[in-house]
């Protein structure tokens, strides 16, 4: 059985940096895709950053230049290093990772931008 586990998130200033980490346990067999996305209160979930098996990636407008996705295949786990970050960032944060066989989401963890 395989489950993600997220992990990074907190409170930080505005202007600060966080690192989101999600690691799947168990047999994974490789990343083909994995994404980020964030909920904030009473929006939709949005899809922040994709990373593809060949490391091609892709952002939403809105992290462009700030945020950047990783991966490391030996370690089943991707990475979110998000700077610069603004209030509007503030979300849950979840992860989604699509190995050779399944399909599976992070529990979210909250990042949260205030003074």
């Amino acid at each position: 059985q395989v489950r993600l586990v997220e992990s990074g998130g907190g409170l930080v200033q505005p202007g600060g940096s966080l690192r989101l980490s999600c690691t799947a346990s168990g047999s994974i067999f490789g990343i083909k895709v994995a994404d980020w996305y964030r909920q904030a209160p009473g929006k939709e979930r949005e899809l922040v950053a994709t990373i593809t098996s060949d490391d091609r990636t892709d952002y939403a407008n809105s992290v462009k230049g700030r945020f950047t996705i990783s991966k490391d295949n030996a370690k089943n786990t991707v990475y979110l290093k998000m700077n610069s970050l603004k209030p509007e960032d503030t979300a849950v944060y979840y992860c989604h990772i699509v190995p050779i066989i399944g399909d599976y989401w992070g529990q979210g963890t909250q990042v949260t931008v205030s003074s």
